[in-house]
């Protein structure tokens, strides 16, 4: 199914469930191969990202097998360390498995990864954390290659914080010899949920969610029961919907404590929330405030993955509102297709856009290039007056389980074809 057809206007109106988070599952199933052993992943989301890193799993050994309650990964029998090319060049979370291979077979040999064109995104500092730990890199045939006779412990700085480098820090140096200290790692949950992981399965692991992470590698590690927590992204994906088209819901199983930064906006907009240990219940405006200024910035800053989603909510805001992505220098290529459905908004730097409200949008035929690019058009569909389809959307399917089912959940008119 390659479109999305929408016909907006509706306020949005009910309760969905929080699926489990993407960016927390891709690392832990790479972790899984630490083990030799089997683990049970709780609330896994059936997305396609996920389904190229079990594929990607399966082509080096490991037997997966899907449950009623999660996923099932065996990954006693895995001999070796090249990957299917295919998956890696959709997929940049595949990158998460280097680590986890040097730490399993100590060696890798994968093509360059893929994923939304949504900037550059070097693997220096991945390369350059895992050199300090043992590490050979060289290309050969188009490929990557890697290996390390034997990982050990290090002393890491990165000069910036990197999800990626942080979490390949993290799989290696649960398998290393000695102690790891890694200063300046990334902060986001989902490094948080990975080491809960590991620490599961018996490694020891301590300042996950802070900037300094120690690793004491070497231990044994084991197979274990664990349960994916929600998706940050895809509640604050449905929760700005309600921002733009108005309406109450409530989102089942969305983790406030994480989302500080993104109900802070809201607030801003004109949203009103109440939180409980059940979710979040979200009231939207009737017509969204313009917020001055919006910077995306690392955890806890406002994610770049919602850029998107707030520009689209932006677009009917009563005022003008600044928008600044720090993160990614293409996150901006989904200006084009809101100005087919009316939108004002202006270039005003490589990496910033002026948005200036509009009164209503206009139903259109927009694309997706990218995965939460494509998310934000969906939510313009249904703020807007009239037919809209979405084409591209296999860049959305690689993150939300079932986009259409959950808005439609929510009272909209909304179809996949």
């Amino acid at each position: 199914m390659d479109s999305i057809r929408i016909r907006g206007g509706v306020a949005l109106q009910g309760n969905v469930c929080i699926q489990g988070s993407k960016n927390a599952a891709l690392p832990i199933l790479a972790a899984t191969l630490l083990t030799g052993d089997s683990s049970l992943l709780k609330n896994c989301p059936r997305i396609a990202d996920v389904y190229a890193m079990v594929s990607l799993l399966k082509s080096l050994g490991c037997t997966v097998n899907w449950q009623e309650n999660g996923i099932e990964v065996d990954s006693s029998r895995v001999r070796r360390g090249k990957m299917q090319s295919e998956a890696v060049k959709g997929m940049r979370s595949s990158l998460c498995l280097l680590g986890a291979l040097l730490g399993r077979c100590s060696e890798v040999a994968m093509e360059h990864p893929g994923g939304c064109c949504i900037g550059a995104r070097p693997i220096d500092l991945h390369i350059y954390a895992l050199e300090q730990m043992g590490v050979d890199f060289w290309c050969e045939d188009g490929m990557l290659r890697a290996t390390a006779d034997r990982l050990h412990g290090a002393g890491i700085v990165l000069p910036k914080p990197s999800v990626g480098a942080t979490e390949n820090v993290i799989l290696a140096g649960v398998c290393a010899e000695g102690d790891t200290i890694l200063e300046g790692a990334a902060r986001e949950p989902e490094i948080t949920a990975l080491c809960g992981y590991l620490k599961c399965c018996g490694a020891w692991i301590e300042g996950a969610g802070t900037e300094r992470i120690v690793i004491r590698g070497g231990r044994s590690l084991y197979g274990t029961e664990f349960t994916i927590p929600a998706d940050r992204i895809v509640a604050g994906t449905y929760l700005l919907a309600c921002m733009g088209t108005g309406g109450s819901i409530f989102l089942e199983r969305a983790p406030r404590e994480e989302m500080g930064a993104v109900l802070e906006v809201a607030e801003r907009m004109g949203g009103h929330f109440c939180s409980s240990d059940e979710g979040i219940y979200v009231q939207g405006p009737v017509r969204p405030r313009a917020v001055s200024r919006i910077e995306t910035a690392p955890y806890p800053g406002f994610p770049t993955d919602l850029q998107s989603m707030a520009l689209a909510v932006e677009t009917l805001g009563e005022g003008e509102s600044l928008i600044e992505e720090t993160i990614f220098e293409n996150r901006f290529r989904v200006v084009e297709e809101f100005r087919r459905m009316g939108a004002c908004i202006e270039q005003v730097g490589e990496r910033s856009v002026l948005v200036r409200g509009v009164s209503s949008l206009r139903g259109a035929d927009v694309d997706a290039k990218e995965l939460r690019g494509g998310a934000a058009l969906v939510i313009g569909g249904l703020m807007a007056q009239g037919k809209t389809n979405v084409t591209g959307c296999p860049f959305i399917y690689r993150g939300y389980e079932n986009i259409c089912r959950d808005f439609r959940e929510l009272g909209a008119r909304i179809i996949s074809v």
